[in-house]
């Protein structure tokens, strides 16, 4: 069993690495999840620059290399994704389905952000559409800037908006007693629990009505 779940988090983390070479460059990788993940949308380059937090030049550099082949179209300044592409349910499948986040990179992300008790991923994380939230962070004296900077980090890594609830202990004990209904739906959808402080642990289990 050791040996799977080391063999499982290896592949985690060199999943980004090996796609990065195969398909050139980590930005490359970035930018063609943007696409895959927001069919139908335009983008203008300086919200893809933002969004996939790149150079302005690499970003020109890889929109022109994915528009030569057919990845994306242009029009008047902008790009989309192109629904013509051959090739769209292989891409997919190594890019929007492959794991780039493992549980101890995420909690690894929020230490500077405060006392974090809580650190619950859903959504986009559990590959869940019907979730709420993406990511619930419950903890005390929390940064909210910091946490903002994480989120656009992982929006940048993962090609797409992210939701995220922020609580401090008090307030999300206060509203799991209330049973609150974001509360509950957070819990009631598939999730997963990176962290959770000893104190929190009685919490989850609360009843339903």
């Amino acid at each position: 069993m050791f040996y799977v779940v080391f063999y499982r988090k290896i592949v985690i983390m060199l999943c980004m690495e090996i796609l990065s070479k195969v398909f050139g460059s980590a930005a490359r990788v970035k930018i063609m999840r943007l696409f895959l993940l927001n069919k139908g949308k335009w983008f203008k380059s300086a919200d893809i620059v933002k969004r996939s937090r790149i150079g302005a030049d690499v970003a020109r550099r890889e929109l022109r290399l994915l528009t030569s082949i057919c990845f994306i179209k242009s029009r008047g300044g902008q790009w989309s994704f192109d629904t013509s592409f051959k090739h769209t349910a292989e891409f997919e499948g190594l890019l929007v389905s492959a794991d780039t986040l493992d549980k101890k990179s995420i909690a690894d992300n929020f230490k500077k952000v405060g006392r974090v008790k809580l650190l619950i991923v859903s959504g986009v994380f559990t590959k869940n559409k019907d979730s709420r939230v993406d990511l619930l962070i419950v903890g005390d004296k929390l940064k909210r800037k910091k946490v903002e900077e994480v989120m656009r980090k992982f929006e940048a890594e993962l090609g797409t908006e992210l939701i995220y609830a922020i609580f401090e202990t008090k307030e999300f004990l206060y509203r799991l007693n209330m049973y609150d209904k974001l509360a509950r739906d957070i819990l009631d959808f598939p999730h997963e629990i990176v962290l959770q402080a000893k104190e929190l642990s009685p919490t989850l289990t609360f009843k339903k009505r």
